[in-house]
């Protein structure tokens, strides 16, 4: 859940970044390539981290 905010928190400071900056001629490709490696990268640490948890909640002994 938090890695899912900071992903969205980093697109947004990308967009408003990108928005900012009028001088600045920039790929829109590069900005979707950029924004999309964040997110990908951002739902392989949530997918680490719910696996690391899953499997230290599944090896707690209940009796």
């Amino acid at each position: 859940m938090i890695t899912n905010i900071r992903a969205i928190w980093i697109m947004a400071r990308v967009m408003l970044h990108s928005r900012l900056e009028v001088s600045e001629v920039g790929s829109v490709v590069e900005k979707v390539i950029l924004t999309a490696i964040f997110a990908a990268l951002a739902l392989a640490i949530g997918a680490i981290i719910v696996a690391k948890v899953t499997a230290k909640a599944n090896s707690i002994n209940l009796n």
